[in-house]
């Protein structure tokens, strides 16, 4: 296959069409429920629905991702110049004839071909959040299409990075920077939800927005790092805990760490040595008891925050989650149900995160001295 025919763009069109079939029937479900609501709450539903779809192609991208089918369909954007693996049988039966356990077989094209489905159907969603909301401006000078807009961008930019995590073959930091959009249109979509819902910000105290920011900025560190030792296939370089390898401290080897280099070499294109995996693996488990203490604390004082409790409790659970799914990936053998649901929580804990900084403010008065908690 040349360079060419990994750019293939014939099948776009029956792409785009498919992912309007995908989002036809949320699109026909918004329209009837929101039908006799305001503007501004018929965007905000929009919207919501927009975020549960795109948490659930950020789930079904990391199911691709662990399934090893990111090269199911190894051009783009169709398989093997076809909308559907149906018209690549051909290609696809030869290709798992040579290597049955190879990158392409029929299950891991259809998975990879799914995901691009639903990726070009949440496309179709934010182009039509984006549309609805420049059309409504003409009428109400209160909402913004400033938002969607650059979120319809924000999209372009997260479908141009899978295209290259295929043309370029899961080259690592392309794969990571594609997990880093996906999950960042979600904290996107959040806080356009919130802008929408247009209520008074909550006051909480100073000190707790500004833990707030800290755990936020971190999460997005240790989200890398995640990202990082996944397209790197480093989870199992530490298969025992605590230690790593049998070492509180194991050997180091930073050549893992350079970003841009093809994957399993380093970037003088010599094979990555195992010790560079156990550092990346050991680095991202290192990082995450700084970022769960930072998280814990702050789901604890959210606990005693009128109206944001709620927020607080599930932060903690999510937290708790994070600790046991990467523990399992650990000393489980990387299950997939366990890495799926370690994607899906630090997602999850992005978007509470987002909500809570969005819908509150900073209030020097306010202390953490047992405030009142009124029910929700």
């Amino acid at each position: 296959m040349t360079e060419v025919d990994l750019y293939n763009l014939a099948p776009v069109f029956q792409l785009m069409a498919v992912g309007l079939a995908v989002a036809a029937l949320p699109l026909a479900w918004w329209f009837w429920r929101q039908r006799s609501a305001t503007p501004a709450s018929r965007l905000k539903a929009l919207t919501l629905i927009t975020l549960f779809l795109t948490f659930d192609l950020v789930l079904f991208g990391a199911f691709t991702r662990l399934t090893d089918s990111g090269l199911g369909c190894p051009d783009w954007p169709g398989c093997y110049g076809s909308a559907t693996p149906l018209g690549a049988k051909t290609e696809i039966t030869a290709a798992q004839t040579a290597m049955p356990t190879g990158p392409v077989t029929h299950g891991k094209a259809w998975i990879e071909m799914v995901h691009r489905y639903l990726a070009t159907g949440v496309g179709v969603l934010i182009m039509s959040l984006a549309a609805m909301t420049w059309w409504q401006r003409r009428h109400s000078r209160v909402l913004s299409p400033w938002w969607p807009t650059f979120t319809l961008v924000w999209v372009c930019l997260q479908g141009a990075f899978g295209a290259l995590t295929v043309t370029m073959k899961l080259f690592p930091a392309i794969v990571t920077l594609h997990l880093m959009f996906g999950i960042g249109l979600l904290a996107l979509l959040m806080a356009q939800a919130v802008r929408y819902e247009g209520a008074a910000s909550r006051p909480i105290p100073s000190a707790l927005r500004s833990g707030l920011w800290w755990g936020f900025g971190l999460l997005w560190l240790q989200i890398a790092l995640g990202g990082w030792v996944s397209t790197n296939y480093a989870v199992l370089a530490c298969p025992d805990f605590p230690t790593c390898n049998g070492q509180w401290v194991p050997d180091m080897n930073w050549q893992g760490f350079s970003l841009w280099r093809e994957l399993g070499l380093t970037p003088e294109g010599q094979v990555l040595p195992f010790v560079a995996l156990s550092t990346i693996h050991f680095v991202h488990r290192s990082a995450a008891w700084l970022v769960l203490a930072v998280l814990l604390w702050c789901g604890w004082r959210l606990r005693q925050q009128a109206k944001l409790h709620t927020a607080g409790r599930l932060l903690l659970g999510l937290s708790a989650l994070q600790f046991f799914t990467g523990l399992s990936n650990v000393v489980f053998d990387w299950p997939l149900l366990a890495a799926v649901l370690h994607t899906g929580g630090a997602a999850a804990m992005v978007v509470t995160l987002t909500w809570v900084l969005s819908i509150s403010r900073a209030d020097n008065a306010l202390r953490f001295s047992n405030p009142s908690r009124p029910a929700e």
